[in-house]
């Protein structure tokens, strides 16, 4: 348990930011599905609209460093390759 007050109120800060992180991480999970799911239903155009949008939501949490750029770069480009090899 944290002693002083400083780190009494480090410790609460830490259980919002954690929250906040954690709502982040879903809304970019909820955006790739969005995406396969699109990818899955078969339709070209309609998944490559998505994607654009799923795109700057990926984009956005890289930024905050919520998950690691690469993580960000490495979901869009399957995402994308998903796309192109659609019939």
């Amino acid at each position: 348990m944290a002693n002083s007050a400083q780190a009494r109120k480090r410790a609460r800060q830490a259980v919002k930011q954690s929250q906040h992180n954690a709502s982040l991480r879903s809304e970019l999970r909820t955006a790739i599905k969005k995406v396969t799911k699109a990818i899955e239903a078969g339709d070209k155009a309609a998944a490559q609209a998505v994607f654009q949008a799923s795109t700057s939501v990926v984009d956005s949490i890289a930024d905050k460093k919520i998950v690691h750029k690469n993580k960000a770069a490495r979901h869009k480009s399957r995402l994308s390759a998903a796309i192109k090899a659609m019939a």
